[in-house]
């Protein structure tokens, strides 16, 4: 059974820092595209940054490029998310998630996800 536990979301200043991390089980984020989908209230959920399986090609939203970086330990089976420079509109419930194919884009392209972490971001 596959189980992905986010953490390390929190309450930050604007302009602050925050590490959101991925653990999973019973799947190897190395052999499939892992990604971070975040939700606000109100909002659909949208892709925020997308790491490919295998060659670690990396995609990220045009919202946080520059200030999100996406990576993985495989020694740890641990992928992250370093968000920098954060905005109170980056508020919002942040997901792990991961699929089988390569560039996915879409929530349903995702088949195993994590409960969510909450980032809120004050002014």
């Amino acid at each position: 059974q596959v189980q992905l536990v986010e953490s390390g979301g929190g309450l930050v200043q604007a302009g602050g820092s925050l590490r959101l991390s991925c653990a999973a089980s019973g799947r190897t984020f190395s052999t499939y595209t892992t990604a971070w989908f975040r939700q606000a209230p109100g909002k659909e959920r949208e892709l925020v940054a997308r790491l490919t399986r295998l060659n670690g090609e990396t995609y990220y939203a045009d919202s946080v490029k520059g200030r999100f970086t996406v990576s993985r330990d495989n020694a740890k089976n641990m992928v992250y998310l370093q968000m920098n420079s954060l905005k109170t509109e980056d508020a919002a419930v942040y997901y792990c998630a991961t699929g089988r194919g390569l560039f996915l884009y879409r929530v349903n392209d995702y088949d195993y996800w994590g409960q969510g972490t909450q980032v809120t971001v004050s002014s």
